[in-house]
């Protein structure tokens, strides 16, 4: 086989995570090297993140499961293995990275970085990544960023780094493996459902639309209509998901949107012709005189951001052609009898068979009530006062670790031949954590129990995660996640407010509203958290969320209100939404913040929302058998 033969068969491997948004970030090409030297021994173990990066010391990635577990929070997050040309940035070892507002900077995703180090080595002026849903416009000469909405300017750099791990032979685009729901189960929250659901429609409609413009040349050319291909700028920092298209003059003029967001049209006229619709009874009326159509696709990673989990196809009004089936906005909204998961997913599998459909606009989210008078907000029920603060210094004194990891396991006798998944060698064998961490009284080859699940590991590995995490005297079993303890997080300082207003929610009538206002200063890292000493940010505060005022409703405040004291409805991190590191970002217990719809997922009616806020709070340690009666 020749060298070049040789190429075509080689890949470079990127693994990534994925975060609360659908969208895959890579780790580094160290982690990747080392990820896969795990994978050549055991493909179905663990992989210890910290041993090649400090930062990443609380994470773990069980290989058999394909998720990214971090000790310290309990957080689960998929994990995948996708594949790349040799020839490509992660092949090279180029990295581009964005200045974000702390100064720091931060790696575009890699598809993203691909597309920007393609166009470097082409010599292009600039990019535009409106096409890979991103409102931003990449300007080579400057080395800067544009946002193309609010034109606001960041640096971006090109650097390079260590290149990723290459294999060979014949390799699918990418590698993952689905769960079961012994090892996680992904949020059953409306908006993340339509997140699942339209990136699995998101190629179905972009390889129809490429088959549409580019795949059949059979058709008469003389016949051949023009189809006007509109790229659309969005913006994804308003409240409104939707926008109305705009209309072309004409009688039979359909605008047809995938993805929300203001447009910018710059148009590029491309040959049409029937032969590449397959729904013939539909598609005469395309190449028709009566009318000029636009359509207009965005990215497939459009679908998986927020603000852009809608489609919207909509016509002037009175101009809908007769024979096409309408999803009313009251369907999308969650109040009909249709999901909106499922009308999501409905429009866009029409559309990407070339069907017609549409969607009609729909109305703002309703994030707040009606004002209220402050002599009308009361106190919860069942529940002293309507305030909770943080301190300054919140944290309980260091605990010296071999004393927690030894009261919360036994001594083994008779040690199993298996490994211990905390550092994966043997448990036979001395710890993989020996010469690295020493403590005294605790020897490398001591194997211990922990006293409710029976899983089994080395004393030093847990000493070592134990160091990893937040020193509060708690454990969490990396096995099943058994917590042993109190545990608490790394919630920045601030303040929580809870009362009842005179206004309900959809879907209970009969009951009043818990609002529970959270406002976090921005400040100063501390030990505990990613960057000591470093500011951080706390964009959007104060957030507002709401319960029913019922009987589960107050049970759930008054679990959160436990959540807040232990600091763990908040930590300090990178934001899925905007990228931004170092900023206050939820830690995995959903909240509702939108008031009276639900058109973010993050509202009213979701039915089964008050239970999977219990099983969240339970996971964290902070379960129904904490309350006092």
């Amino acid at each position: 086989m020749t060298p070049a033969e040789l190429l075509n068969l080689a890949r470079v491997v990127v693994w990534e995570w994925m975060n609360e948004h659908g969208r895959w970030r890579p780790y580094s090409a160290a982690v990747c090297h080392h990820i896969e030297n795990v994978l050549k021994g055991d493909a179905r173990g663990s992989v210890v993140l910290g041993q090649v990066d400090g930062q990443l010391s609380p994470y773990i990635i069980d290989l058999q499961s394909m998720h990214q577990f971090r000790q310290d929070t309990g957080t689960m997050r998929p994990v995948q293995r996708n594949f790349y040309e040799p020839s490509s940035a992660p092949g090279k070892g180029v990295v581009w990275e964005w200045e974000n507002d702390n100064g720091s900077w931060t790696p575009y995703d890699m598809e993203i970085c691909v597309t920007i180090q393609n166009a470097y080595e082409k010599q292009h002026p600039w990019l535009d990544l409106t096409s890979l849903g991103f409102c931003y416009l990449i300007d080579f000469n400057s080395m800067s960023q544009t946002n193309r909405q609010s034109q606001r300017k960041r640096r971006l750099r090109r650097r390079m780094d260590l290149a990723y791990p290459l294999i060979m032979g014949s390799i699918p685009k990418s590698q993952s493996w689905p769960v079961g729901a012994s090892s996680g189960q992904p949020c059953s929250c409306q908006q993340c459902i339509l997140v699942n659901s339209t990136r699995a429609a998101s190629n179905a409609i972009l390889a129809s639309q490429r088959r549409k413009l580019y795949g059949g040349t059979a058709g008469n050319p003389g016949a051949a209509g023009t189809l006007t291909v509109v790229r659309q700028s969005n913006t994804f920092a308003g409240t409104s998901l939707w926008s109305p298209t705009s209309a072309s003059s004409g009688t039979n003029n359909n605008n047809i949107s995938v993805g929300g967001g203001q447009a910018k049209v710059e148009q590029v006229q491309l040959p049409l012709s029937t032969a590449n619709f397959p729904c013939s009874p539909v598609m005469p009326s395309l190449s028709s005189a009566h009318g000029h159509h636009a359509l207009t696709i965005n990215g497939q990673n459009n679908l998986n951001r927020p603000g852009t989990q809608r489609i919207s196809m909509g016509t002037a009004r009175g101009a809908i052609p007769p024979g096409v089936p309408a999803l009313p906005v009251k369907n999308l909204t969650g109040s009909g009898p249709v999901h909106p998961a499922l009308a999501g997913m409905t429009g866009i599998l029409m559309c990407a068979a070339g069907l017609p459909v549409c969607l009609t606009r729909a109305p703002k989210p309703i994030l707040h009530p009606p004002p209220i008078n402050k002599s009308d907000m009361k106190p919860v029920p069942g529940i002293n006062g309507m305030r909770r603060k943080t301190k300054k210094k919140h944290l309980r004194r260091g605990k010296n670790p071999e004393d927690v990891v030894r009261r919360y396991t036994e001594k083994i006798k008779v040690v199993p031949d298996e490994d211990c998944t905390i550092c994966m060698e043997r448990l036979v064998m001395s710890s993989g954590y020996e010469g690295v961490l020493q403590h005294k009284g605790i020897k490398p080859e001591l194997v211990g129990k922990l006293g409710k699940c029976g899983h089994m590991y080395h004393l030093l590995c847990l000493v070592a995660m134990y160091n990893n995490g937040n020193k509060d005297g708690s454990l969490q079993c990396p096995t099943c996640k058994t917590i042993y303890g109190e545990k608490t997080g790394t919630q920045p300082p601030g303040k929580m407010e809870y009362h009842v207003i005179p206004h309900c929610l959809p879907g209970y009538p009969d009951s009043k509203t818990i609002r529970i206002v959270y406002d976090i200063p921005a400040g100063i890292q501390t030990n505990e958290h990613p960057n000591p000493g470093k500011k951080f940010s706390a964009r959007g505060f104060p957030r507002h969320c709401y319960l029913p005022d019922n009987e589960k409703g107050r049970k759930v405040l008054k679990l959160l209100i436990m959540a807040w004291d232990r600091r763990l409805i908040f930590t300090i991190g990178t934001s899925s939404t905007t990228g931004e590191s170092d900023t206050v970002v939820w830690n995995e217990i959903h909240h509702k913040t939108e008031f009276g719809s639900n058109l973010t997922g993050h509202g009213y009616p979701d039915p089964n929302y008050l239970d999977n806020v219990l099983t969240e709070l339970s996971a964290q340690g902070v379960g129904e058998d904490n309350l006092k009666d």
